[in-house]
C-alpha cells in the first residue's frame, strides 16, 4: 500500500521523517483509527491553549519573551527516572507539577530579585543557584545538565544579543521558516541547546521539540493582544514528546511491537537515538499531521486547525493519565 503522507502542511521537520516512516519495524501508524477518531475529534471547539504563563508578567511585554524562551530552555525531564516522582512546587498558594513548576520556580526567583532572565547571569549559573531556585519536596532532575544548558544559551544571548531572548525575537523575521532566517531557522542554529535532531540508518530526522514549542507558546499567549504572532504557526508539528504518544497509543492510533511495548509497560529506559525512540517520535509527528488533516476535511473552510491545536487536545487530556509511557533520558523533552 502506498505510503499516505499529509500534503496541507509543509515543514522541514515532516519531510525528515519520511524514511523513518517507511522503514519502520518498532511502530505503526494506523490509517483507519486516524479517520475513526477524526469523526469525533472534528466536531469538538479544538481552542488555543490557555497557558499560565507568565504568572502576571504580561504587562511587560520584553519580559514576557524573555520568560517563555528561558523557560523552553529547561523545559524537559520533569519525573524522576528511577522514583517515577514528578517535579512540584508550592507557589502562590497552589501546588504546581511539571512545567508549570519550572515556571513558578522562576517567577519565584524573580520575585526573590535573582536575574533569572539575564543573559550575562545565566552563563554564569551555577549548580548551588539552580538548586536555591528550584527548590521543593524532590529535587529537579538533570541538574547538572540544565546548568550547562543556560551557560550556553547566556553566553550567546549575553555576547550577541544584550543578553536578552526579547532582542533575539526583534533581530529577526516573526516567521518559523523564512529563507533561514525564521525564528525556528535561527534557534536551532545559533543556539546548540535547540538542535534536537537524530539518525535513522543514513538519514538525519529532525524533531525541535523545544524551539517548535517554544514558538507556539509565543504565539498562542501573545496574539490575540497582538503583542507577537506567527506569520505561519501552519507550518509547526506536533511537539514530539513522552504524553502524545502515549495518548495515539492508549487511542489505537500507533501500535508497538511486543518488545516495545513490553520495554514500556515495565517503564524501562530506551536509550536516545535507537530506532525505537525515534520511530515513537517520527509517528507522533506523522500521525498528528494525517488526524489534523482527516480533522479539516469534515470541518468548515472558517474553522480550520493546525497540528499544534490537536496536539493540545491530546496532551491536555492525557498529560495525567496512568498509562505507562517510554522514557528516554535527554534533554530535549
Amino acid at each position: 500500500m502506498p505510503l499516505a503522507w499529509p500534503t496541507t502542511f509543509d515543514s522541514p521537520v515532516l519531510k525528515s521523517l519520511r524514511p523513518v516512516i517507511a522503514q519502520s519495524r518498532h511502530v505503526r501508524t494506523h490509517p483507519e483509527k486516524i479517520a475513526e477518531h477524526a469523526g469525533w475529534m472534528a466536531y469538538e471547539e479544538l481552542p488555543f491553549p490557555e497557558f499560565v504563563l507568565p504568572f502576571g508578567l504580561e504587562a511587560d511585554h520584553e519580559q514576557t519573551l524573555d520568560f517563555i524562551l528561558v523557560s523552553t530552555c529547561l523545559n524537559f525531564a520533569f519525573t524522576d527516572f528511577a522514583t517515577h516522582e514528578v517535579f512540584r512546587v508550592d507557589y502562590a498558594g497552589k501546588t504546581w507539577l511539571d512545567a508549570e513548576a519550572l515556571f513558578a520556580c522562576m517567577k519565584r526567583a524573580l520575585d526573590e530579585g535573582i536575574p533569572f532572565l539575564e543573559g550575562g547571569y545565566l552563563r554564569r549559573v551555577s549548580r548551588r543557584d539552580l538548586e536555591h531556585i528550584f527548590r521543593g519536596p524532590a529535587p529537579l532532575p538533570l541538574l547538572d545538565d540544565r546548568v550547562e544548558i543556560l551557560r550556553s544559551v547566556g553566553a550567546v544571548l549575553a555576547e550577541q544579543y544584550g543578553g536578552r531572548f526579547y532582542h533575539f525575537v526583534q533581530a529577526g523575521s516573526p516567521s518559523v521558516y523564512h529563507n533561514g532566517l525564521g525564528l525556528l531557522d535561527r534557534l536551532v542554529k545559533e543556539f546548540p541547546r535547540f538542535r534536537d535532531v537524530s539518525p535513522y540508518g543514513d538519514h538525519q530526522v529532525k524533531f525541535y521539540k523545544l524551539a517548535q514549542l517554544g514558538l507556539w507558546i509565543l504565539h498562542s499567549a501573545l496574539s490575540r493582544s497582538g503583542r507577537f504572532r506567527l506569520e505561519d504557526p501552519e507550518r509547526l508539528t506536533a511537539f514530539a514528546d513522552y504524553i502524545v504518544p502515549a495518548a495515539l497509543r492508549i487511542l489505537g492510533i500507533l501500535s508497538y511491537s511486543a518488545e516495545l511495548e513490553e520495554t514500556i509497560q515495565q517503564r524501562r529506559l530506551i536509550p536516545r537515538d535507537t530506532p525505537q525512540e525515534v520511530e515513537i517520535r517520527a509517528h507522533t509527528l506523522y500521525a498528528t499531521a494525517l488526524l489534523t488533516e482527516e480533522v479539516n476535511r469534515l470541518r468548515p473552510a472558517d474553522r480550520q486547525v493546525i497540528i499544534p491545536q490537536i496536539d493540545a487536545r491530546l496532551w491536555t487530556h492525557y498529560h495525567t493519565t496512568f498509562w505507562p509511557h517510554h522514557l528516554t533520558r535527554t534533554i530535549m523533552y
